[in-house]
């Protein structure tokens, strides 16, 4: 009998109780009995009460977690990095415990029907901040088509407008995209091979045109005037006025523009791909420049959060202030890129620099580049690639005008696959003369080259550019009758492609009775000509004679 007692005692001594008291104590009374289990219920009670609150804590960030893209947030407003900052399970918990939570488990699934649903995080964090122009209340958007803002870029106040102007002008854009496309659809049923414009296109390039007339009268004294005291009242904080600068027609534009970016960085914030007050730095001091950038390069966390990053223009070390990048200059050997020096005309000279034998210095590039390019994607990666940088030397040393880098090993036979001229140097035709000596690479080579696509938009303008007057100029140097496209790649190392695709822009591409013909289009052969001698820049240009490199062989 005692044997079987001590049976009974060990197993239920399994429920986390402290029963080990000694045999004579086990054997109690009724009302003892009754009082061990009414304790052991109120303790069953706490347990399960804690649970519930553990359970509906849970729910909710499950519920949450359905309803947002995003990980559940922690009380510091990161995502969890383990189980236990979720754990809803007690230290101590016992076999009873558990069932007292599975059935709060099924009773809280139970009313999660009736349980109003959580507002996404997006929606919600936005209205605690504000628009940081001065005296922006956050109503309105420039697009017309949000009711709040909180960054510059859809601000009405800093454009100079009101929220009731930018609906109206939404409006009124609407209606001009669909007039566009209705003209397109109908343009595209009745298109046939390379077809001539239109006469409701030709109507309304001479509309343009006529509108157009008035945009370099320059302003008057009055103007002038409204235009300094704007300036000097509200400074860097408002957009300069721009009414009387240029045509309505070239304002409205813009305005279009400036609309149709501030969209598409609305729908980037909504996603949260972006998000305002993120690390991202907005200048860098560049060598004797304050250049503000464009777009978000993946510099360490420590220095993008800065704002400004301070960069050596010859080593391109990037450090966080002004006073360690006067130390350095004071230190850094530096005067020139890394590399050989394969071409020098002048003050212009171009270094190759291998990616696997300079690779700090090609990352740090990259980095650089990629302040100023969109569509970039290399960062480290940089040991299968050549990178050809252009300097302008002075008494100083050889400062970066632009790069462009080229893979050893191309299948397809890509000449460039990046490159950027730095924005104080843009638009005094050193884009081009990139362009061209990537070109000339090519022909010593003996190859058809092409740039790597996807193209960014300043990049697709200047090869577009390029390439026009590569072919102009060929067809004013041709004598001949008959002329092949495929003599012409052959000269000037462009893709076919990009011939066929660049004459059929200059419309000089027409398809008649079965056959391909190339007309010689005087007028502009007569255009091209009148703007290079009026440019009159011969110093920017490649001069052959001047390349002092062979193909590299083995990398």
């Amino acid at each position: 009998m005692p044997r079987r007692r001590q049976r009974h005692m060990a197993g239920s001594g399994s429920d986390g109780t402290e029963d080990s008291d000694s045999s004579a104590e086990r054997e109690q009374t009724n009302s003892s009995e009754s009082d061990g289990t009414r304790t052991k219920r109120q303790r069953l009670t706490r347990a399960s009460t804690r649970l519930s609150q553990s359970s509906h804590d849970t729910t909710d960030l499950k519920q949450t977690a359905d309803h947002d893209e995003s990980p559940p947030l922690t009380p510091t407003g990161n995502a969890p990095s383990s189980e236990s900052e979720l754990d809803i399970s007690s230290p101590n918990g016992s076999h009873d415990e558990s069932q007292a939570k599975d059935q709060v488990s099924r009773d809280s699934d139970k009313d999660l029907s009736h349980r109003p649903k959580r507002r996404r995080c997006h929606e919600t964090y936005n209205f605690n901040m504000k628009c940081p122009t001065p005296g922006c209340n956050s109503l309105g958007h420039l697009t017309g088509k949000h009711e709040r803002h909180f960054a510059v870029s859809g601000c009405p106040l800093y454009h100079n407008l009101s929220a009731d102007e930018c609906k109206v002008k939404a409006v009124s854009r609407e209606k001009q995209d669909d007039e566009m496309k209705g003209q397109e659809e109908s343009n595209s049923r009745h298109a046939t091979r390379h077809q001539t414009p239109t006469s409701k296109q030709s109507r309304y390039k001479e509309q343009v045109a006529e509108l157009r007339k008035g945009r370099n009268s320059g302003l008057q004294k009055e103007q002038k005037e409204k235009h300094m005291e704007h300036r000097q009242t509200h400074g860097n904080t408002r957009e300069p006025l721009l009414e009387n600068i240029t045509s309505d027609y070239d304002l409205e534009l813009f305005r279009k523009a400036q609309a149709r970016a501030s969209e598409d960085l609305e729908k980037l914030r909504i996603q949260g791909q972006i998000t305002e007050g993120s690390n991202m730095i907005k200048t860098i001091l560049f060598g004797r420049y304050e250049l503000d950038t464009w777009y978000h390069s993946p510099y360490p966390e420590e220095y993008a959060r800065l704002g400004r990053l301070y960069v050596c223009e010859f080593c391109l070390k990037y450090m966080k202030s002004q006073t360690i990048l006067r130390r350095h200059m004071a230190k850094c050997v530096w005067k020139h890129p890394p590399g050989d020096e394969v071409y020098r005309k002048g003050a212009i000279s171009v270094f190759e620099v291998d990616g696997k034998k300079n690779k700090i210095y090609c990352q740090n590039l990259c980095l650089l580049a990629k302040l100023f390019l969109d569509h970039k994607t290399l960062y480290y990666d940089v040991e299968p690639f050549l990178f050809y940088v252009m300097t302008e030397a002075d008494n100083t040393g050889c400062h970066l005008v632009g790069y462009f880098s080229k893979e050893k090993n191309s299948f397809l036979n890509y000449n460039v696959s990046c490159i950027l001229t730095m924005p104080q140097y843009m638009r005094q035709g050193f884009g081009k003369m990139l362009i061209d000596f990537s070109y000339l690479l090519s022909k010593v080579e003996e190859k058809v080259g092409s740039p790597e696509r996807p193209l960014s938009d300043l990049g697709l303008i200047s090869y577009r550019s390029y390439w026009k007057e590569v072919l102009l100029r060929y067809m004013h140097n041709f004598q001949g009758k008959e002329i092949s496209i495929k003599e012409i790649s052959q000269e000037t190392a462009v893709n076919p492609v990009d011939i066929v695709s660049t004459l059929q822009s200059l419309q000089m591409l027409k398809y008649w009775k079965g056959k391909h013909l190339v007309l010689k289009r005087q007028d502009l052969i007569d255009e091209w000509k009148a703007k290079e001698v009026k440019r009159g820049n011969g110093n920017k240009t490649i001069d052959p004679s001047s390349l002092k490199w062979t193909p590299p062989k083995g990398t």
